[in-house]
Formats: structure tokens, C-alpha cells, sequence
């Protein structure tokens, strides 16, 4: 007997435009517009992605535009990224092209 573990994931496509707050137990992927703040154990955006608020997740994968500040272990920001704002995180990595006007702070 073979027990699989599946993961609980959420996406929201591009069409997508949302105002208020997000929140999301496990994974969110986000290539949508969110005018508000975003609380989630995995966060994934994509290069259309546009997030004006703040992010509070255990890991974040940033590929679009995102002004707000940043909460995560583990932040990862992909070339495609547009980031504004303070980023509090234990690990973070930056590809080359990614446009940034942040404080990183390490905890």
C-alpha cells in the first residue's frame, strides 16, 4: 500500500485582479494583480505578476513586479523581477537582470 502525500496548490492566471488581502495555508503561483497583503507557507510569482502589499511566507520565489516588504526564510528572486521594499529573510538569492530598490536585513 503506497500512502502519497499531495500538495494543496492554489494559482491564480494573469485574468486575475484582486484587491485585499491573500492568504494561503500552503503553495500560492500568482501571475495575477493583488493590491493588498499576501500570507503563505510557499509563494511562486510570475513575470506578469504585480503585488502591491506586503509578503509573509516560509519561502518566496519572485519573478514579477512586487512593492511591499518581504518576510521569508527563503527569498528568490528570478531575473524577470521588478522588487521594491525591505526584505527580512535567512537566505536570499538574486539572479543578474532583476531590477531591485530594497534593504535586505538577515535574521
Amino acid at each position: 500500500m503506497i500512502n502519497l502525500m499531495s500538495e494543496k496548490i492554489s494559482v491564480l492566471l494573469s485574468d486575475v485582479v484582486i484587491k485585499g488581502d491573500v492568504v494561503e495555508k500552503e503553495k500560492l503561483i500568482l501571475d495575477s494583480k493583488i493590491d493588498g497583503d499576501i500570507t503563505s507557507e510557499n509563494l511562486i510569482t510570475h513575470q506578469n505578476s504585480k503585488i502591491t502589499g506586503n509578503i509573509s511566507a516560509s519561502a518566496v520565489t519572485l519573478g514579477g513586479s512586487s512593492n511591499g516588504n518581504i518576510n521569508s526564510d527563503k527569498v528568490n528572486i528570478k531575473s524577470t523581477a521588478d522588487v521594491e521594499g525591505v526584505l527580512k529573510q535567512k537566505n536570499l538569492s538574486i539572479e543578474d537582470g532583476a531590477k531591485l530598490k530594497i534593504k535586505a536585513e538577515t535574521y
